[in-house]
């Protein structure tokens, strides 16, 4: 028999942060998230990407084992913008037996129902930066940092649960040989235009001092019409200017602007940390040292960020970003280059990586059912 346990204290919401890590413990291609963000998740006060949203974090046991987790989100925000009642699941982990999904997605059914919540969605997270779809190709690929891994037996368990295909991302792995010269001369174009890189110029450090609500205006006003965003809010930019200013290597981070000196675009690549999270159980300050190496000298890349507001998407003006990097992937002899996931819908953003060689090298998906 399966019992559904709601986490209500802290040494519960220890035991939903480290069940994955057990779980996965022999898989070679799992990357942790950062423990210490999965353990405070509930808590506003530690969890800057709470925003107004109603959350609950729930365990499966079996045999008095610990045998799933899942977390239940309401991000009213998100559902006034999409006008939609819906309730998402979130962090879903559990052994290969579908009582045991059946049970956790139930517990986040009975909660959103009794919210008034019409149908169940996911996985998402609190935001579009959080972690969400589920893994439906690319099994033996190593996780990216922004990405949940699951095993295969998840997809099929939402199946046959009578869940059904809602949003669908593709991650492309790109040859970071294949260098197409139709990227300079596009730059050339844009710079006679009166577009520029600011981080040809700035720090990073002063890029985001003087130009943050620019660039956050810009990634609302770019990411806007994906599916089930939410903009983020004041303390969601400073959850994530946190992480910008962990991770990134100015190198491999570009902020487009126009003559009048407005961002128009930006492109954000990170140095591939996985392996130094799963070294450490996703424990940060053991990381540190790690990360920072793996900041000054990068062996892989992630990029994890491309946007351009609507008005300038038929300008080509993130060619800038992307030249920028390509030439970087080759001075810094990168041996490995991939995308974070998109959306299959968003089909300009797709067509921008066509100049590169590139092969596909995973796929995930969200599930919805309505809520009897």
């Amino acid at each position: 028999m399966i019992k559904i346990v709601e986490c209500t204290n802290k040494r519960q919401m220890k035991i939903f942060a480290s069940f994955p890590l057990k779980l996965y413990k022999d898989c070679p291609y799992y990357v942790p998230s950062i423990y210490g963000d999965e353990v405070n998740i509930l808590n506003p006060k530690k969890n800057l990407s709470y925003g107004d949203s109603e959350a609950k974090c729930f365990l499966a046991y079996k045999d008095n084992v610990v045998v799933g987790r899942i977390a239940a989100i309401i991000n009213k925000r998100a559902n006034k913008i999409n006008n939609i009642k819906a309730v998402r699941f979130s962090r879903i982990d559990m052994t290969n037996d579908i009582e045991i999904s059946k049970a956790l997605l139930k517990a986040v059914e009975e909660f959103g129902k009794s919210k008034g919540m019409e149908i169940i969605q996911g996985p998402w997270g609190f935001n579009d930066s959080d972690r969400e779809g589920m893994l439906t190709y690319g099994y033996e690929e190593y996780s990216s940092y922004a990405c949940a891994y699951s095993y295969p037996y998840y997809a099929k368990h939402m199946e046959e649960l009578g869940y059904q295909k809602e949003s669908e991302w593709i991650e492309y792995r790109v040859d970071k040989n294949s260098y197409d010269p139709r990227l300079d001369k596009a730059v050339e174009m844009l710079k006679k235009r009166g577009y520029r890189d600011l981080c040809d110029s700035l720090s990073t450090k002063k890029v985001i001092k003087k130009y943050k609500r620019a660039f956050f205006d810009c990634y609302n006003k770019a990411y806007a019409e994906l599916d089930n965003f939410a903009p983020v809010d004041e303390r969601q930019m400073k959850a994530m200017l946190q992480t910008f200013a962990v991770l990134i290597n100015g190198r491999y981070f570009s902020v487009i602007v126009n003559k009048e000196d407005k961002v128009v675009a930006f492109c954000v690549g990170i140095p591939y940390i996985g392996e130094v999270l799963k070294k450490h159980n996703g424990h940060l300050i053991p990381s540190v040292p790690g990360i920072l190496k793996q900041k000054r000298k990068p062996k892989k890349i992630e990029l994890v960020l491309i946007g351009v507001l609507p008005e300038y998407r038929n300008t080509g003006v993130h060619a800038m970003g992307l030249a920028r990097f390509s030439h970087h992937f080759k001075e810094d002899d990168i041996e490995d280059v991939f995308f974070d996931p998109t959306l299959t819908t968003n089909a300009k953003m797709l067509n921008s990586f066509s100049g590169f060689s590139r092969s596909l090298r995973c796929t995930r998906q969200t599930y919805r059912k309505r809520i009897d």
